[in-house]
């Protein structure tokens, strides 16, 4: 089985012990790998109904079958768990050389259940698993935890760690490794605090494993083909990295500030990629052997905080903590990104939570006291030190560290109206208003509010009609069973997108095909997607999601774009409900968005 290690491996924290289990033939090729195999692991493994800080609750880290292979962008990997954000299936992926030297380990997933002792890290090396004490390293932050991790077992290893904010179970933790200057983050979720719950600090993995190519000179010619539609279509993220989405989608009138008040930030051009480029790049940097370099390294030249080096902040990161707090102060966005990464948290998650804040200050149903500290619109000062209060749950930050919809629900009847979130899962930078794409893809998204399940990429193309809600089921049903193909190759998003085709095409069949030596046709790769997300809805059903819980935020659903190029954009209710309609009915779900046993027999589920 070529492009496969072929094992898995589970880890019992409690009992301190690990098992090895062969990953067959028939597995691999019904999920592929990464988020595909993590779906069937976790729905497999995971008891129905309990608390995600449970013992019983698994991590599953996983790869695919081109890590560690040519493909542009082939350095990522799968993490999920159930979500203490969500309560659901989750799943996240993160770049680096942590992937690829899991992949030589020879297991395509290694499953972690139980709860250590005390505060442990585990290595896993091609012969297996041992769970080491972490004493020295509980506390610190996740670059210091890493890079002693790697210290204590040899450069040739590679971590990942959880930060302070991990260790107290803050329910939108991330983690995060460190290589060559190169972070890569694995933030939505909160499954760092789940790592927390387990006493587990981090994962370090060390190992040789060549992956076999079933036939290297038909990838080698695939990737010929590919190499000038990729270079063409990275140019902009090779220049500025994300942060070059800020100045056109605000142009569009479908960045969200002030709260989602509008959809236009006046002060726009100051956190631009363009601005903080000119002002704050030092360099690029990459995840192992890709291209397109789409990482920056800034520095601040000059001003009070002069000397700082830090990584860029993503276009979510510059929307959740500039434009909805109605901050236009680029230096603090670099200074909040970098906090939260060395902290381990969410930045999407915690901008849009502040985000709420404001605005419930402005209402008048918190009050000042109650923050403890100066906060509220364009205040970066007070938005840096809230995001060190809610790493450490000191004060009002254990309030904030339960996320938008938790803290919604204990200070007003009709908080929750103004949480820009689905599934509890706050929502990205691409407006749920002025994208009716999105607008299904967010209400039915396995995830939640997630730009990872649906994808915006097709929707700012010239002549999609981001306005009609003709068609956007059967779009949001394509672009999900893209992702989900896409996570369990595990392919980086914007190589896959810009190199190999924004849905599942023959570009994606004839990659597999030449790693994996399978006769894989398109429409089985769409099979597979489906099948995934069909297991994933299987998970959540489980769970108790229903029709009901496919909504979006009370403001799309009630509150039309006050202003600009989208003025008037929103889902109403009824809009909504017609669009479920369809999207079930295409998906083969019954009327409450359960998936019906036919369909389920016939994707071999």
């Amino acid at each position: 089985m070529k492009g496969y290690g072929g094992r898995i491996l589970f880890v019992d924290l409690t009992r301190g012990t690990s098992r090895v289990e062969p990953l067959d033939e028939r597995m691999a090729r019904r999920f592929l790998g990464g988020n595909g195999l993590a779906a069937r692991l976790l729905y497999d493994h995971v008891p129905a109904g309990i608390d995600p800080f449970d013992p019983a609750n698994a991590v599953v880290f996983s790869v695919g079958p081109i890590t560690d292979t040519t493909v542009p962008g082939n350095s990522r990997a799968c993490v999920a768990s159930k979500s203490p954000l969500t309560h659901l299936f989750f799943d996240s992926t993160f770049g680096g050389r942590f992937p690829a030297t899991l992949k030589r380990t020879g297991f395509d997933a290694v499953v972690i259940t139980g709860r250590a002792a005390e505060p442990a890290y585990l290595l896993v090396t091609e012969t297996g698993a041992e769970l080491k004490s972490a004493a020295p390293f509980w506390g610190r932050t996740t670059r210091d935890a890493v890079t002693a991790l790697v210290a204590a077992e040899g450069s040739d290893a590679d971590a990942i760690a959880i930060g302070p904010a991990g260790e107290r179970r803050v329910r939108f933790a991330a983690m995060a490794h460190y290589w060559k200057n190169r972070e890569g983050v694995s933030g939505r979720g909160g499954i760092g605090a789940v790592l927390g719950a387990k006493n587990l600090k981090g994962v370090v993995v060390r190992g040789a494993r060549k992956t076999e190519i079933a036939d290297p000179a038909a990838l080698k010619a695939l990737l010929e083909e590919t190499r000038e539609p990729l270079k063409t279509g990275t140019h902009a993220l090779s220049a500025f990295g994300t942060p070059f989405l800020v100045g056109p989608i605000n142009a569009l009138g479908a960045l969200g500030a002030f709260n989602l008040r509008s959809e236009v930030f006046a002060d726009a051009g100051a956190v631009n990629g363009e601005a903080m480029k000119a002002r704050y790049h030092d360099r690029d940097t990459t995840c192992l052997k890709c291209p397109v370099a789409c990482g920056k390294q800034y520095a601040i030249p000059d001003g009070e905080f002069a000397g700082t080096r830090a990584k860029m902040p993503e276009y979510e990161t510059i929307f959740a903590f500039g434009p909805m707090l109605g901050n236009a102060n680029p230096e603090s966005l670099i200074l909040a990104n970098d906090l939260c990464d060395l902290l381990g948290m969410d930045t999407i998650t915690l901008g849009v939570t502040l985000a709420f804040v404001g605005e419930a200050l402005e209402r008048g149903w918190l009050k000042p006291a109650e923050i403890g500290i100066p906060f509220g619109w364009g205040d970066w000062r007070g938005m840096l030190a809230l995001v060190e209060m809610t790493a450490r749950r000191e004060g009002f930050g254990d309030r904030l560290a339960e996320g938008a919809w938790r803290l919604a629900e204990s200070i007003h009847p009709e908080a929750t109206r103004l949480v820009y979130a689905v599934k509890r899962l706050e929502l990205p930078a691409h407006s749920a208003r002025a994208l009716k794409g999105m607008s299904i893809g967010y209400a039915t998204a396995t995830r939640g509010g997630s730009h990872h399940d649906t994808r915006p990429t097709p929707q700012y193309a010239q002549g999609f009609d981001r306005r009609g809600t003709v068609g956007k089921p059967a779009f949001a049903i394509r672009s999900q069973h893209f992702t989900a193909v896409g996570d369990s190759l595990v392919l980086c998003r914007f190589t896959s997108e810009r190199g190999f085709g924004m849905f599942v095409g023959e570009p994606y069949a004839a990659m597999v095909g030449a790693v994996t030596g399978w006769d894989v046709t398109v429409e089985e790769l769409e099979r597979i997607g489906e099948r995934i997300i069909n297991l994933e809805r299987l998970f959540n059903v489980r769970e108790g999601v229903r029709r009901a819980d496919d909504a979006l935020p009370w403001k799309v659903m009630h509150e039309p774009i006050p202003e600009g190029p989208s003025a008037g954009m929103y889902c109403p209710p009824g809009e909504l409900s017609t669009m479920l309609d369809e999207y079930y009915r295409l998906r083969g779900w019954d009327a409450d968005g359960v998936p019906t046993r036919a369909r389920l027999a016939a994707l071999d589920l």
